[in-house]
């Protein structure tokens, strides 16, 4: 009895010592650090080591098998961390990689994060691998991988494990300015070989969050925040080709610009970018859109997803509507089509910014104020009347001005309120938006349950028209522990409209749900942990108020002991719905089938040479011959440390897809066709890493669709059909095809030389799908039909204030000696 009893009272000592904050005593050096990846300077003797590690994955809360030996000091300019892994320098995973591509890539991994202004929300994090290539992120709720910083690290490999050493500076980082300080503070250690992460602050998956199980840095004394000034000049040219029916349009670029990086005081940067040039990202993946929905688009313009997350709160700031392709542009493409005297000489596909400005940061109590604003220019198309000899302009996007500010304050265990207001100002008062949100998100003590609410107001004014709107969200969960729940509801009204700056696929929606989840963390027989997950929401239209549909869903996760892993989704729809969307008319809906989906999906271990990923879908409807099947392979096999190559295909069809296809041509009612819709693409990628600071990248993507319909049909007052008469002359075969290849060479610490070039079929190419019924068919047609073609070349220079400043005053020391 006493032996339990003891045993009892040492497993309590130890679960309350795994919930306490950690803490580390700072310690500040007069002594030079030189970065080399060796722990030979003077300085290193004064700091205390840090080696009591914890696992967090795959298992939370064993000794781990690697151990990590940790050592961090400061002076008055920098942070300074130094990590020996020990262990067989055999197992040690070196794979080369870009800047912030390191997860699930075959290498190991250091890691230390910092909240400074110790809000338990917001921090910035610093990863080093084996191969000595950089990663960093700013978390704020979401991890960030786009920001970046500039700061210094060295890696060395010793006979019983590797070293990481790093250099922080200030500069890189926001802190308050007060005499005394604490900062939370975390360490991770990742290990490939066994897939084994161990951190310093003990970093339970039961408990919500991330942050705010992270440690403390006590008793910082004395750092000043510098001056953080920075320039990052640019030069970049380019030539590009473009197909327009029977001619070419042949434009060159050039230009030049500058990104501004200026700390108004220690907690509040502004980020300026002059006349900037986006022209090397990657490619959309275009596909055939036959919803009444907008598609979403991702952005890969550094601007826009650098250090954005505060202003993303609030879920209305879609970045890609700042420089979207001009709005007049296709029209002008159809106007040159339809009369062939007319000849386009300049059509401009992505509308260019005179400048564009953040402003954000952080006050000593935790108030985040964020203020974005960009001036794109006035986009003109120009055409040549052939008949006249002449040419002439057409306005395809006027000036517009693009606003969103965002107050954001932390409250107590992890609690915040957000304001966030967004704003567009069009040229000629064509139409200009408003959108105002407010969110309350409420944690308690334990950090178990949350309680959200938020009110969005939208209003819109100008020549084309004046409508206002509204939406609310309210949802209560609980966020920790293996028994997790959801509780939700939605309204948005039928005039709610964030889209001028924001993204909503569809309004007049009313709505409700909930999930229940059952989660295990500890490993069991055969699996490292599982999830179950069922839950139903029930949607209704706002205006009129009527049911909609009622949708269930179920799922189960599995990770196995050999990192395999396997998720089944079932979906059920299990009662004719009624579809108020797809017809495109207000007060006509479509009887919608009820339908059943089963969905497979998972992958191999990623620490192999061969990775393999899958997803394969079944759906089924009452309806005869009515089954959808759809099936994702996708395969990375890593040649080397430096070399990988990728490649995924994916086919589906739908059988009997019910869908809007178009308008009668007397009545003007909508026509529903029932159509077979084929969707294959393939996307075939390689990357060649030359060192950790030089790699090229090329990516291939192949998208084909095609639509055969088989019957038309009237909608009926009650949502059923009726047969119409056939007509021909609706099918589609749908083709994309884009070529991406990105040389980058990051020559000085945050300077850089990018050369890309960009291949894509023509944008008014028709793919006959009758003689090209094949996929095979299709891909060698794409060859045989014009082509655009971009490439360019930009130049990046790093230029950092106070190493100009020490250089000059080092100078004047020696001159003056």
């Amino acid at each position: 009895m006493s032996k339990i009893l003891l045993t009892s009272i040492l497993l309590s000592l130890f679960y309350i010592s795994l919930s306490q904050s950690k803490r580390i005593e700072a310690v500040k050096t007069g002594k030079s650090i030189k970065i080399d990846g060796d722990m030979s300077d003077a300085a290193w003797k004064d700091a205390k080591p840090i080696t009591d590690f914890i696992t967090s994955t795959p298992v939370y809360g064993e000794t781990p098998q690697q151990t990590t030996f940790v050592k961090i000091l400061y002076d008055n300019v920098a942070v300074y961390v130094l990590a020996h892994m020990y262990t067989d320098p055999a197992n040690v995973r070196k794979q080369l990689t870009a800047r912030d591509d390191i997860d699930f890539k075959d290498v190991d991994v250091f890691s230390v994060g910092f909240d400074t202004y110790h809000d338990k929300q917001n921090g910035f994090l610093f990863q080093v691998t084996a191969a000595g290539v950089q990663g960093d992120a700013r978390i704020s709720g979401t991890i960030d991988n786009t920001w970046d910083a500039v700061w210094e690290s060295k890696v060395s490999m010793k006979n019983d494990g590797w070293i990481a050493e790093i250099k922080i500076p200030f500069s890189a980082i926001r802190f308050s300015k007060t005499p005394f300080q604490t900062w939370g503070i975390q360490f991770t250690s990742f290990s490939r070989k066994t897939n084994e992460t161990s951190t310093w602050a003990p970093d339970d998956p039961a408990v919500n969050g991330t942050i705010n199980k992270w440690g403390e840095w006590n008793g910082l004394q004395n750092i000043t925040p510098p001056l953080r000034l920075s320039f990052l000049p640019y030069l970049s040219g380019g030539i590009k080709v473009s197909p327009v029916g029977a001619n070419k349009i042949t434009e060159y670029s050039k230009s030049g610009g500058m990104d501004v990086k200026y700390g108004i005081n220690e907690s509040f940067t502004l980020d300026a970018t002059l006349i900037p040039d986006f022209a090397q990202v990657q490619s959309d993946n275009i596909v055939l859109n036959l919803s009444p929905f907008d598609i979403k688009f991702t952005d890969y313009r550094p601007f826009f997803t650098e250090g954005t997350e505060l202003f993303n709160k609030a879920g209305i700031f879609y970045s890609r509507r700042i420089g979207n392709t001009p709005s007049g542009s296709y029209g002008v493409l159809q106007l040159a089509t339809a009369a062939p005297n007319y000849t386009i000489i300049k059509n401009p596909g992505i509308t260019r910014l005179y400048n564009a400005t953040k402003f954000s940061g952080r006050t000593k109590h935790n108030l985040g104020i964020g203020i974005l604003n960009s001036l794109t220019v006035p986009m003109y198309a120009e055409i040549r009347d052939n008949s006249k000899d002449s040419t002439f302009r057409v306005l395809t996007e006027p000036l517009t001005n693009y606003n969103i500010i965002v107050l954001d304050q932390a409250l107590k265990h992890r609690s915040s309120i957000t304001f966030t207001n967004t704003n567009v100002l069009r040229k000629g008062n064509s139409r200009n938006a408003n959108v105002a949100a407010l969110d309350i998100s409420l944690y308690d003590k334990k950090n178990l349950h949350q309680f959200f609410i938020d009110g969005l107001y939208s209003n819109i004014w100008g020549n084309e028209g004046k409508y206002d709107g509204y939406k609310s969200d309210i949802r209560f969960r609980k966020v920790s522990g293996k028994f997790q729940y959801n509780i939700n509801a939605a309204v948005i009204s039928d005039t709610y409209d964030p889209n001028d700056l924001g993204f909503l696929r569809n309004n007049n929606q009313f709505n409700f749900g909930t999930t229940f989840s059952y989660v295990t963390f500890k490993p069991s027989k055969n699996f490292l942990n599982h999830r179950y997950d069922i839950g139903f929401i029930n949607l209704y239209l706002y205006n009129p108020f009527k049911w909609q549909n009622f949708v269930t869903n179920s799922s189960a996760s599995f990770l196995l002991k050999n990192f395999w892993d396997i998720t089944a989704i079932f979906q059920m729809q299990p009662y004719w719905s009624n579809d108020y969307f797809e017809l495109r008319t207000q007060g006509k809906f479509l009887k919608r089938a009820p339908v059943y989906y089963l969905d497979i999906n998972g992958s191999t271990d990623s620490r192999k040479k061969l990775f393999v990923n899958y997803d394969f879908g079944y759906a089924e409807t009452p309806l005869p011959k009515d089954p959808y099947y759809s099936g994702t392979l996708g395969f990375r096999y890593r040649f080397s440390d430096k070399f990988q190559m990728n490649i995924e295909a994916h086919a589906e069809t739908d059988n009997m897809n019910w869908g809007y296809a178009y308008r009668d041509a007397i009545t003007g009612q909508p026509v529903v066709g029932t159509r077979k819709i084929n969707t294959d693409y393939s996307i075939l990628g390689g990357t060649y890493n030359f060192n950790p600071l030089m790699n090229l990248t090329v990516r291939m993507r192949h998208y084909w669709s095609r639509v055969h319909y088989a019957n038309f049909y009237d909608i009926m007052d009650n949502g059923y059909w009726k047969d119409r008469v056939f007509e021909n002359g609706h099918d589609e075969n749908f083709n994309t095809f884009n070529l991406d290849a990105f040389y980058t060479w990051n020559f000085l610490l945050g300077s850089r030389i990018i050369l890309s070039w960009k291949n894509a079929l023509g944008a008014d190419v028709d793919i006959d799908g009758l003689i090209n019924r094949t996929y095979t068919k299709n891909f060698t047609t794409i060859f045989h039909n014009p082509h655009s073609n971009e490439l360019t070349l930009k130049i990046i220079y790093y230029i950092d204030y106070l190493n100009l400043h020490n250089k000059k005053f080092r100078r004047a020391n020696d001159i003056a000696k």
